[in-house]
């Protein structure tokens, strides 16, 4: 009797072994990797500049607008990739690590950051004169806090959206708060290229999001694992 309950205990810790075997490998095969560069296909950007009014002795006398910066292959730099549609088991999870936004030469840097809804982001100030961080939008809470030199000010984001953030006092400085409901969001590097991996399967519709140039949308289906890669086309409406 001892020697057939050991046997069927064998038998069931085998049996729960290939399962928990089954489960990793599906997972495993079930992610894909998704690679893009979102493009500039409109006429030609002239390099736009802005003057500075107070504070040139750290700001300088003008400032590049900042909001279409293209690469030599017209790659758009700070445009914002999501997935819509994911599974509704994908909620962004906290990071540990607080995004940071800091105040250098009169510029945010970096100008477009983003955070998951829940997550905080810690504004700096390395620039030794007097900044503020003001903000708004629809679903999180208004902010407009002071900030000398050296004072962190942290504020938590609870809602997905976009949000614009000012120095009222240096008009010309401009950033963006993007808070993420899931985990496929990224903002595009110099060269205007984005990375989403781990995408589970399914139909999925990719936006691209620029201040200047509004959105851009295409369908992406993914089968499974491998590395699907395209491009985002976008212009000036």
């Amino acid at each position: 009797m001892k020697l057939y309950a050991a046997s069927r205990e064998k038998q069931i810790s085998l049996i729960i072994g290939l399962v928990t075997f089954c489960a990793v490998v599906t997972t495993e095969v079930s992610a894909a990797t998704i690679k893009g560069n979102v493009r500039y296909v409109g006429p030609r950007v002239e390099r736009k500049t802005v003057p500075v009014t107070i504070d040139q002795y750290l700001c300088g006398k003008e400032k590049e607008a900042g909001d279409l910066v293209l690469s030599s292959s017209n790659g758009i730099r700070n445009a914002v990739v999501s997935l819509q549609g994911v599974p509704a088991n994908s909620k962004a999870q906290v990071s540990p690590a607080v995004v940071k936004m800091d105040q250098k030469q009169c510029v945010f840097v970096p100008r477009v950051v983003v955070v998951p809804a829940g997550g905080t982001v810690e504004f700096l100030n390395s620039d030794r004169l007097l900044h503020n961080v003001r903000g708004g939008g629809k679903e999180n809470p208004p902010f407009n806090r002071a900030q000398p030199h050296a004072r962190n000010i942290a504020i938590v984001f609870k809602s997905p959206e976009i949000l614009r953030v000012d120095c009222d006092l240096h008009s010309w400085m401009r950033g963006w708060i993007v808070v993420a409901e899931h985990p496929f969001y990224a903002v595009t590097n110099e060269e205007g290229e984005f990375v989403f991996e781990n995408v589970p399967p399914g139909k999925y519709k990719l936006q691209a999001w620029q201040e200047t140039l509004g959105r851009a949308n295409q369908e992406v289906t993914v089968t499974g694992e491998g590395t699907q890669t395209l491009t985002v086309r976008m212009e000036k409406k």
